[in-house]
């Protein structure tokens, strides 16, 4: 089956599955979603979602604004500094299981299952019952499932 053109694909971002040392799921993409568009090199398709979708949910979560967590990729030197620096923004209690219990359940609603419907409509995927999140649906779109 052929794949269904979302724009260039960032092969190298890290799943939304994969977690921060802290634990929390889909920080490790935030920020290197972050690292990328600091530089001018986050493609077009993903850019439609920075800071909002997934990246605005967590920092909703978590309290503090998306921007802030730019501003910290774009001025610290290295990975331990912008850890460093994020720590001192986020909460002492980050609810971890809370967070990480949403980023799987993302379209298992009735709402979600709508929106994830249309957006399986608009990739000419309709047929793709495995793909029950949105989270699966990055997976699929990054070719972590065929």
């Amino acid at each position: 089956m052929s794949r269904p053109d979302t724009g260039v694909v960032h092969y190298d971002l890290p799943s939304p599955y994969i977690p921060h040392a802290c634990g929390l799921l889909h920080l490790p993409r935030f920020i290197a979603k972050a690292k990328k568009a600091v530089k001018g090199e986050l493609g077009k398709s993903y850019q439609r979602n920075y800071k909002k979708g997934f990246d605005r949910f967590l920092c909703l979560h978590l309290g503090i604004d998306p921007d802030e967590v730019e501003t910290i990729v774009r001025e610290s030197a290295d990975d331990t500094e912008i850890d460093r620096r994020l720590a001192a923004i986020l909460p002492q209690d980050l609810k971890v299981a809370k967070w990480n219990r949403e980023v799987v359940q993302k379209g298992l609603s009735p709402m979600g299952r709508e929106a994830l419907d249309a957006a399986k409509k608009k990739m000419g995927i309709e047929d793709r019952d495995d793909l029950m999140t949105f989270a699966d649906m990055i997976e699929f779109d990054e070719e972590r499932i065929p």
